[in-house]
């Protein structure tokens, strides 16, 4: 994924860490991550809530963009709290939580970095 410096958060974007993993190369070493990417859903927050409103990128096929970026590239966690239908949610485990819906809110009152930075 390409990163739009006039995104609503100036290039910052919400991924996902699937797994932390390193490895050396001649005498460097490298600590990685591998992550699924994450788009806004609208360039403003959510009028309702104060906050933005996120999605999981896709490529074609309904495949989840992932990538493996530097650990270095990580700036701050972010708090997603899901956006709820009005369907009945089925039951869920921490292993498939962020799998069971298709968009989530960045809370920015979790603490105050969070505020400062969303």
């Amino acid at each position: 994924m390409s990163v739009d410096f006039n995104s609503p958060k100036n290039g910052l974007t919400v991924v996902r860490v699937l797994c932390f993993f390193s490895f050396n190369y001649q005498i460097s070493y490298y600590p990685c991550a591998i992550v699924h990417w994450y788009s806004y859903v609208c360039e403003e927050c959510d009028p309702n809530t104060g906050m933005y409103v996120i999605m999981p990128v896709t490529t074609g096929g309904n495949v989840p963009d992932v990538s493996i970026i530097h650990v270095n590239c990580i700036f701050h966690a972010a708090h997603l709290i899901p956006v709820y239908g009005l369907d009945f949610i089925p039951k869920i485990s921490p292993h498939n939580s962020y799998d069971m819906f298709d968009s989530y809110y960045v809370n920015r009152y979790t603490d105050h970095h969070a505020f400062e930075i969303a």
